[in-house]
């Protein structure tokens, strides 16, 4: 180090007697770097979202009990259509609707409209980072025109780092009710709470709250609703192909605790394969293959582990079209 500083000495005297000094040689001493910045995080995720990587490795890719179509297109002005039609294999119960959204980017604002076969109509209209950057506002409104039922709700939400905040409104004829949820992260570290509050009766009707750490390929969430149900998931990526998820459930006043293990394999990057198992002995298996693009295909199963030969296994197809 001292031979350092004198380099450094010495280039600095010979320009101060006019001749050009090239810093060819950094010096630890006299040269400040800025540190590296220490509890730094991205937008935590909204309250919803916290445990979605395990949630997702236990929904997705199982669809069994149904049989269900989804077409998606999009036309050349930019406004894009959602179809799906479903029909459950339990109950003979038919079902669809129509989703359509259009986005105005000149005014920041996106237009989503919904139709159902139980005649519920509905549009959302949202607008994001216009007002303020993270600052996301929305409107959501249904109509039943059978009997003439009608709802509205107020959304708001902010994120940034290390926060993400969200209030909404839902109006009702009794009295509004404010359902209201925050997420701050730090360092992977995550701790959220969310409520709801009926102004009509005066009454917390929601009380959660949950804590979790996330790094790349580890995840880990705990929850705590109304002080009577207690949860938690761990989600973990072992390599490329393999994603596992554990869930534990157990409720205030009951002996029995719920839980699942859930795994995804991917076999290539058209096909995977997914399975899952819970303490019931319910047993899930799933296949998603992309035949091409904008095809695929899923096919799942569930097998009751505990009457294998008795019946009431279901099984489910899917088949999605994207253009």
């Amino acid at each position: 180090m001292a031979e350092k500083g004198a380099v450094c000495e010495l280039q600095q005297a010979e320009a101060g007697k006019g001749k050009r000094a090239v810093n060819k040689v950094h010096c630890g001493t006299c040269q400040q770097r800025t540190p590296k910045g220490h509890g730094t995080m991205a937008v935590p995720p909204a309250y919803s979202d916290l445990g979605k990587s395990a949630k997702d490795i236990f929904n997705k890719g199982f669809g069994y009990g149904v049989l269900k179509l989804d077409v998606k297109t999009k036309s050349q002005s930019g406004v894009e259509f959602a179809t799906s039609g479903s029909n459950n294999t339990d109950t003979g119960k038919s079902g669809g609707h129509l989703e359509t959204k259009y986005k105005m980017k000149e005014l920041g604002l996106n237009f989503n409209q919904k139709w159902n076969t139980d005649n519920t109509l509905s549009t959302e209209i949202t607008m994001e980072d216009q007002l303020a950057l993270g600052l996301k506002l929305g409107l959501d409104a249904s109509f039943v025109p059978n009997t003439g039922k009608k709802s509205a709700k107020l959304k708001s939400g902010y994120k940034r780092d290390f926060v993400n905040v969200g209030c909404d409104l839902d109006f009702d004829m009794a009295g509004p009710t404010v359902h209201a949820a925050a997420v701050l992260g730090y360092e992977g570290w995550l701790a959220g709470y969310q409520l709801a509050f009926d102004t009509a009766k005066s009454q917390l009707t929601l009380n959660n709250f949950a804590l979790g750490y996330q790094a790349g390929d580890f995840q880990l969430h705990t929850n705590v609703n109304d002080g009577a149900e207690f949860a938690g998931s761990i989600y973990q990526k072992v390599s490329t192909n393999l994603e596992t998820a554990v869930h534990l459930a157990w409720t205030a006043g009951s002996n029995n605790t719920r839980f699942g293990i859930a795994a995804k394999y991917q076999l290539d990057k058209d096909a995977s394969l997914s399975a899952k198992v819970n303490n019931a002995c319910l047993v899930g298996v799933g296949y998603t293959q992309n035949l091409r693009p904008g095809v695929k295909l899923t096919l799942s199963g569930l097998l009751d582990g505990k009457n294998v030969n008795g019946g009431g296994h279901k099984v489910g197809l899917g088949f999605e079209l994207e253009a």
